[in-house]
């Protein structure tokens, strides 16, 4: 089937009284994606912010769509503000760019790279944006000897 775009406007919506948001998703994956739970996404809001991410069902009776902190800040929009939204199917494996420095520690400890590579996309992009957003050269350090004992442990994301 063709990836044909699909696009609505919906509002942003509070979830419950956390500081995370959400539009519902007014269509049926079953119909377009022939998809009952979760169906990956490529999103552009407003046409001006991407995003990938899911349409899931949570506990609602349509699925729903997150929408981060960050893609919030980027349209200066918050909860009760409408928001168009234009999306499709995300076919292509989701790879996260891992810089050569964490690739070493990696290779130093095997046993967190195989755990880390069973992880989800989102919990590994997590923890590598986590590193990469230090400000400097120690604190790097320091989060990716953090980032192995966290995976040894058994947390999945940041």
């Amino acid at each position: 089937m063709e990836n044909k775009t699909i696009q609505f406007t919906a509002i942003i919506q509070q979830n419950a009284d956390m500081n995370a948001a959400f539009v519902k998703f007014p269509f049926s994956t079953e119909e377009l994606f022939n998809k009952k739970g979760q169906v990956k996404i490529k999103a552009l809001f407003d046409d001006k912010v991407e995003y990938r991410g899911s349409l899931v069902k949570m506990k609602s009776d349509c699925p729903i769509l997150g929408l981060t902190q960050a893609v919030r800040k980027q349209l200066n929009k918050t909860f009760g503000d409408s928001v168009t939204v234009s999306l499709v199917e995300d076919k292509e494996e989701r790879t996260v760019e891992i810089a050569d420095d964490i690739v070493i520690i990696f290779n130093e400890n095997q046993e967190a790279k195989f755990l880390f590579d069973k992880m989800s996309y989102t919990h590994r992009k997590e923890y590598i944006r986590w590193i990469e957003e230090a400000k400097k050269p120690e604190t790097r350090e320091n989060r990716k000897i953090k980032m192995i004992q966290m995976i040894l442990n058994g947390k999945k994301g940041i």
